[in-house]
């Protein structure tokens, strides 16, 4: 059984676009937030949720079960996925 994935992007990141790509390549269900289409509240909590889980702040930030993978790595994300 496959993960849940939730994907953090911005709509204009090219490595984001990849990653969603990838995965809808791959026919795997994922969920996306554009954090850059997000306004005040909803924004605000989403930018702490991600604060925590990759401080760094990069995108995208994809989350495969309990692992945090920060920017567009296949072979991250596959190995995730075999967990």
């Amino acid at each position: 059984m496959t993960p849940a994935i939730k994907v953090y992007a911005l709509s204009t990141c090219h490595h984001c676009a990849a990653a969603k790509e990838y995965l809808t390549s791959r026919n795997l269900p994922f969920d996306c937030v554009y954090v850059d289409r997000l306004y005040t509240e909803d924004r605000n909590q989403v930018m702490a949720e991600l604060r925590r889980i990759n401080p760094s702040l990069s995108f995208p930030t994809i989350v495969i079960g309990e692992t945090v993978v920060a920017g567009f790595q296949a072979d991250k994300i596959e190995a995730a996925l075999e967990k």
